[in-house]
């Protein structure tokens, strides 16, 4: 008997401790270089009154350089105001052990792009790249993020990440604050 709630215990600290399975959009390995990309990952969704954006998250492995690349989607039957990036434009993601770690955007300027669709929504949508500092993995591997802030070219907009998001998009859920737990690992050993 003794054996088998070992057993079954060691069993269920296994699975605790398992990573997730990685869901790539690409895994490309030729004579050009390699490219590794994970599927865009809802990170923070906000809707009221008609107007609605979201945040998205992907992890890309371009040549041995991490980046993580970021997509906003704002859709609103009024006006939007663009929030744009440029070389100076950062993310800081505070973790929840306290520290804080910053991204830099890549030295490109984008405002997003405009669309109208179908049902008369204005819709911008607006793409960023960020750089990892050196030394800052082992830190977002360990610790689930709680807070983030970006720095656009003429303002900040901060997000609280909940442990758990259930997207009025598609139904899924989703842990933002342990996204980079859950997925560094597919980019990065």
């Amino acid at each position: 008997m003794k054996h088998l709630i070992f057993i079954t215990l060691l069993f269920l600290n296994l699975n605790l401790f398992a990573q997730k399975p990685c869901d790539l959009s690409a895994n490309v390995n030729d004579s050009i270089g390699t490219y590794k990309a994970t599927k865009d990952y809802i990170v923070n969704e906000h809707n009221f009154a008609g107007n609605s954006s979201y945040l998205f998250f992907s992890l890309v492995l371009t040549d041995g350089l991490p980046t993580l690349n970021v997509q906003t989607i704002q859709k609103s039957k009024d006006f939007i105001k663009a929030n744009c990036l440029d070389k100076n434009s950062k993310i800081y993601l505070q973790l929840e052990n306290g520290k804080i770690i910053t991204l830099i955007h890549i030295d490109q300027n984008n405002c997003g792009t405009s669309v109208r669709d179908d049902k008369s929504f204005n819709n911008i949508i607006t793409t960023g790249v960020f750089l990892f500092m050196k030394d800052t993995f082992e830190d977002l591997k360990s610790s689930p993020v709680s807070f983030m802030r970006i720095k656009y070219t003429t303002e900040t907009i901060d997000y609280i990440f909940k442990k758990e998001l259930i997207s009025e998009m598609d139904g899924q859920v989703y842990e933002p604050g342990n996204y980079f737990m859950n997925t560094l690992h597919c980019i990065i050993n």
